[in-house]
C-alpha cells in the first residue's frame, strides 16, 4: 500500500519550486513598493497641507499657500497612483508636488 501511496504523489520538481520562490519574492517587492509609494504620498500631502495652512495666516502673497495646496494635491494623486500599482508614475508625480511646493517657497 504505500507504494501505491508514494505512485500518487506529484513528483516534486526543483525548478518548479524555484520558480514558485521567484513568483513570491517578485509579489512581494512588488507589494512593498505600491505601500511605499502610498504611504510616501500621503506624507507629502499632509506636510504640503499643513505648510499652507500655516502660511495662509502669515503675511505672505497669496500664491504661496496656492503653491503647497497644488504640490499636495499632486502627491495625493501620487498616492492614489502608488495604491493601485502604477508606482513609477507615482515617483514622478511625486517629485512633482514636491518641486510645485518649493516654487512656492521661494516666493515667501
Amino acid at each position: 500500500m504505500t507504494a501505491h501511496a508514494e505512485s500518487e504523489a506529484e513528483p516534486v520538481t526543483p525548478g518548479v519550486e524555484a520558480a514558485d520562490d521567484e513568483d513570491e519574492d517578485l509579489y512581494e517587492d512588488a507589494r512593498r513598493a505600491r505601500w511605499t509609494a502610498t504611504v510616501t504620498g500621503a506624507l507629502l500631502t499632509l506636510m504640503g497641507l499643513t505648510a499652507a495652512l500655516m502660511r495662509v495666516g502669515g503675511g505672505v502673497p497669496a500664491l504661496v499657500p496656492a503653491a503647497y495646496g497644488s504640490g499636495s494635491a499632486v502627491c495625493v494623486l501620487a498616492a492614489a497612483l502608488g495604491a493601485r500599482g502604477r508606482t513609477r508614475w507615482a515617483l514622478w508625480l511625486m517629485i512633482l508636488g514636491v518641486m510645485v511646493m518649493a516654487l512656492g517657497d521661494q516666493f515667501d
